[in-house]
């Protein structure tokens, strides 16, 4: 029998669920034995994945693509480092309060590497490390905390539909229209 062949995108896109310890969150958190998260479990809960060229991002085809069959209009960079982000471990600790947004959250890693936490349909934490070249898309309303690694830096393009909207709302905010429609589209629906 032949090897098996491995998606591009896990070579810049791994998940796998969270140990329960409290230890510095820029740590792996990987539970024992460790367990890992398939990229198909992820877009079972709507978190989508590419893996594209981040060292021609201007000129990438696929991006170009994406952004189209999205409606992707809009773009800046969010680089996360001591050295760029004023109140550096203030931010990085509020990053990682469990949020949720009304638009999708959309996250082009183009150099160096962070995670995602998003829960599962049963609450557990998955743990998404995204690194250079790996583009993530969290759905609007799932729960999710973001914190760089212990290399401590992350570029990440933000992409957006229209004029960017990036307002987090900490747990709870069940009440929004965006998290019961997560629900009823990935949780409720997605287990019946």
């Amino acid at each position: 029998m032949g090897e098996a062949v491995k998606d591009g995108r896990e070579e810049v896109i791994q998940a796998w669920y969270m140990d329960d310890s409290e230890e510095d969150q820029r740590l792996p958190h990987h539970k024992d034995p460790k367990e890992f998260v398939s990229l198909d479990k992820l877009a079972e809960l709507g978190v989508l994945s590419w893996r594209l060229d981040a060292d021609n991002y201007e000129t990438d085809e696929d991006l170009k693509k994406i952004r189209q069959s999205r409606g992707y209009s809009y773009t800046d960079f969010c680089e996360v480092c001591p050295a760029k982000l004023p109140n550096y471990e203030a931010k990085v600790k509020s990053f990682f309060e469990e949020h949720l947004h009304t638009d999708e959250e959309i996250r082009y890693c183009v150099g160096g590497s962070g995670y995602f936490d998003v829960r599962d349909r049963n609450e557990a934490w998955i743990r998404v490390w995204v690194k250079k070249g790996g583009m993530i898309v969290l759905p609007a309303g799932i729960y999710h905390r973001f914190t760089v690694d212990s290399e401590n830096y992350i570029k990440a393009m933000r992409l957006f539909v229209g004029e960017p909207v990036w307002t987090p709302y900490n747990r709870p905010h069940d009440h929004l229209p965006a998290r019961k429609e997560y629900v009823d589209n990935f949780v409720i629906n997605a287990s019946a």
